[in-house]
């Protein structure tokens, strides 16, 4: 199962077999709170399948989505590198299946196979360099920018348009952008009218190319 994840590429198929032996396999319905901020566990996560966001939220309850990730993904690297607390949250999105790594285990492998140690080094600055850029545009762009960006992120080619599959919700735009969902559905509304966009049951069709500033 391990030998189709982005992170464990190039292993040898004996030291893959030493990792799932320490792996256990659990199940997780959709909406399950698989890690919480501040919890000490300490386990790498690999996808195997369905989807998860990982999130941040304050006192009032308030969430910010900083990640979502999908089969052959993995997360839980920085707890299980540092010995620290859960940077963030996780929810699975859909029903999901993981491999759970011990740290102590994770990080013994590591220790025997440099490649993957450097894997996991540019994988981890990648992630700096994106939460780095999350960041940037939290502080100097407007909603409506914030909010472009990330459908031109979430689209993919389809018969020469981009196109957002299982369209997100006003909710969900909103927790990934650090807007309200009033805001993103005046923007949303405002994209549609302008005829940007258009807006069906299941996705959003991108129809031109969108604003950057209003």
């Amino acid at each position: 199962m391990l030998e189709r994840m982005t992170i464990f590429a190039g292993l040898h198929r004996d030291e893959i077999g030493a990792i799932e032996h320490c792996a256990v396999v659990r199940h997780f319905p959709k909406n399950a709170v698989v890690v919480i901020e501040g919890d000490g566990s300490d386990a790498l996560y690999a996808i195997l399948e369905g989807k998860v966001k990982v999130y941040l939220t304050d006192e009032r309850g308030r969430e910010i989505v900083v990640n979502i990730k999908e089969a052959g993904d993995y997360f839980g690297e920085l707890a299980a590198l540092g010995e620290t607390p859960r940077t963030a949250s996780v929810m699975t999105l859909e029903p999901s299946k993981f491999a759970i790594v011990p740290a102590a285990d994770f990080r013994a492998c590591l220790k025997r196979q440099p490649d993957l140690a450097m894997g996991v080094i540019r994988a981890m600055a990648r992630q700096i360099g994106q939460l780095t850029g999350d960041v940037r545009d939290l502080a100097l762009l407007d909603v409506y920018q914030r909010v472009t960006r990330l459908l031109l992120k979430l689209a993919v080619e389809q018969d020469g348009k981009p196109v957002v599959n299982q369209r997100p919700s006003q909710q969900d735009i909103a927790n990934q952008t650090g807007a309200s969902r009033e805001m993103v559905g005046r923007v949303m509304k405002e994209l549609a009218i302008g005829g940007y966009i258009t807006i069906e049951d299941k996705r959003i069709v991108i129809e031109k190319k969108l604003p950057t500033g209003w």
